[in-house]
Formats: C-alpha cells, structure tokens, sequence
C-alpha cells in the first residue's frame, strides 16, 4: 500500500528498510533511548506537564513513550521510511517535495497495517543519532532517514479517537488569523 502513495511528479523516490535482526533492532532501541533522553531533559515542563502534576492526558502520552523507550528492542520488526536523496541543507522547495513524497507512504503503510491487525507508532526520536543508525543499517549518503515504524501485533480492540484541537482553531481564512466568519 505504501507505494501506491502519491510522490512528487511520480518519482517514487520512498525507500523502505526493514529491521528484522534482533541485534540490530536492539541498537536502533540503543540509539532511541538515547535520543529520548537528551529530548526529555529539554522538553518544555508546561507543555508535557513535567513540573507539578500532569494531566491525564499528559501522563498517559509520557507513560506510552517512556514505554516505547523501555521496550522498543521488543517490537519484532521496525521499518525505517527513507528518501532516495539527501534532504539536509537544501531549499525549502526541495525539502517539502522530499518529506511530502515519503510521509504519505509511512501514512499509507500504517492504515494498511491496521486493517491487517498491526500496530504501528509514527517515531522519529532516533534521528537526532542518523548518522550512527546509517552507519549500523548500512544507508548510503544519498538516503534521507524521514520515519520509523515500530510494527506488532496489537491487542484489544478498544480504540477510539485521540482528543484535538479543534479544526476552527487551527485554520486561517485567506488571511493568517483570520477566522473563517471573518473575525
């Protein structure tokens, strides 16, 4: 499914690693906690709810990651979406063509996944340590890491929609903070 996504003007430049091997999982689980680390330590106190008690829906988000973190190692197979180019220090345009191209077929994947009993948890904490995940994976140079997918079987059925901000908030009307009744 991931390759029938849409990519800039057809050039299907998505590449797909597949981690099956439980060494190297266990390295990318290495690299992620590392990451996360170093991420948790600067992580905004108000906005995860760090400081004072957090809000049920913060600690279940902060419950779930420090879980992904304890047991990523665990997850039978990992799959890594990447770019056949190398997206660092080049034009915006050619950036969002890059990252519009392959997120599409990460989202793909993962519907495609659900309908067959899979889980997948959209994850890209362990790109602040690419350089060593590229050089543990074997990635050329010329490959952009963009998304990891840790992918199991889930368990129960009991899923329901994620709490939001509602759309009205979050969308401008031909002018940036301009609501849609002209206010």
């Amino acid at each position: 499914m991931a390759v029938q996504s849409p990519s800039a003007t057809n050039t299907q430049k998505w590449r797909f690693m597949v981690i099956r091997d439980a060494d190297k999982r266990a390295d990318i689980a290495g690299l992620y906690k590392q990451a996360f680390e170093s991420y948790w330590e600067q992580a905004d106190d108000t906005t995860y709810g760090t400081t004072g008690p957090a809000s049920t829906e913060a600690q279940r988000m902060i419950d779930s990651a420090v879980y992904l973190v304890d047991h990523l190692h665990e997850v039978p197979v990992h799959v890594l979406f990447c770019v056949e180019d190398q997206v660092r220090d080049v034009p915006l345009f050619d950036q969002a063509t890059a990252y519009g191209s392959i997120l599409p077929a990460a989202w793909s994947f993962m519907l495609a996944a659900r309908a067959r009993g899979l889980g997948c948890c959209w994850t890209t904490v362990h790109l602040t340590h690419a350089d060593e995940a590229a050089k543990l994976l074997n990635i050329p140079d010329t490959v952009t890491q963009c998304v990891l997918l840790p992918v199991a079987y889930y368990t129960g059925t009991d899923f329901k929609a994620a709490r939001r901000i509602p759309a009205t908030q979050l969308t401008h009307w031909d002018t940036w903070g301009q609501k849609r009744d002209g206010s």
